[in-house]
């Protein structure tokens, strides 16, 4: 059995969704052609990806070396709550462009500490990097609004204060992995005219793993914490709102991820193309929702040097 199959089936098993099949016909389909269980299981990454606490844990130890390799980031806040403060990696002298990453966690776990990783690559090629803390959703009543309107906000910071950091605020790019993919593509989504900055403040993203439809998201069991209501549907779905994407996006997913977020990855990319937008995608081979991310940290992968393509590097 090669990984692939392995690590499906270990994990099916122990959802207990395999030899669902039978009892299929005597459940109602709820989204597609998923049941409740099944809609829940494919947004609850970890049942197709048995490993993810020994990923989470290498997350942890890459971040410790690359701090010890690039010394300990600036910690700057950008809002009033004690949570909204971002992790600077400087990139030596000058005015840098800047690489803002938003982690995931399932809008609800995660800090920037946990992927000070990513922020390797791009130092190294003269790349300043930004990863910001923000709330948990569970901390504002299930709010995915509010994490965006944080999100906005260090945006409007970062530009604002790009010279006192020595920042060039004219190459501000943005990336995100699961959750944090989706708030970035809704940053992205942004009409920023309304916030008193360009329309282009954002120069290029990349999403890693997303989720860019709230409706399957919202009859899954993420409701359980989540609130997303008809509004913030409408309002929070960056597939429905292609039409202000103006900047070149970089749509990123592991062959191995669970059956939605491939979905939502590959309907995102044909919405973005039938809008006319600029979008490549990238499939990584053998690679699960968490361990999809870990390349961004290598200079040489193909991720990070997609990412560093689309930011002219």
């Amino acid at each position: 059995m090669d990984r692939r199959a392995f690590l499906k089936a270990g994990s099916l098993a122990a959802a207990g969704l395999a030899g669902t099949t039978m009892a299929h016909a005597a459940e109602p389909e709820v989204w597609m052609n998923m049941t409740q269980k099944e809609l829940d299981a494919a947004y609850t990454q970890s049942v197709y990806a048995a490993n993810w606490a020994q990923v989470s844990r290498r997350y942890a130890l890459t971040s410790a070396w690359t701090r010890r390799l690039l010394g300990e980031p600036e910690r700057i806040p950008y809002g009033r709550q004690m949570v909204e403060a971002l992790d600077l990696f400087r990139a030596g002298e000058g005015r840098a462009p800047v690489h803002i990453f938003i982690h995931g966690g399932a809008w609800k776990s995660g800090t920037a500490r946990d992927y000070s990783f990513v922020a390797a690559p791009f130092v190294q090629a003269g790349i300043a990097c930004v990863l910001p803390d923000f709330s948990s959703v569970e901390d504002a009543d299930g709010d995915l609004g509010y994490l965006a309107g944080q999100l906005r906000r260090l945006v409007r910071f970062v530009y604002a204060s790009a010279d006192s950091l020595g920042l060039d605020r004219d190459r501000l790019y943005i990336s995100g992995h699961s959750s944090g993919a989706h708030l970035t593509a809704v940053l992205l989504a942004t009409d920023w005219t309304q916030y008193g900055l360009p329309a282009t403040v954002l120069k290029g993203g990349m999403c890693c793993s997303g989720m860019y439809n709230l409706k399957p998201v919202r009859l899954s069991c993420r409701s359980s914490y989540v609130h997303i209501t008809d509004e913030i549907e409408e309002a929070l779905s960056p597939q429905r709102h292609v039409d202000r994407l103006n900047a070149p996006l970089l749509l990123v997913r592991g062959s191995l991820e669970t059956p939605e977020f491939i979905r939502q990855t590959d309907d995102f990319a044909r919405a973005c193309r039938a809008g006319g937008r600029s979008v490549q995608t990238l499939v990584l081979e053998e690679y699960n929702h968490f361990e999809v991310l870990e390349p961004l940290g290598n200079p040489c992968s193909e991720l990070a040097r997609a990412t560093l393509k689309l930011m002219g590097g």
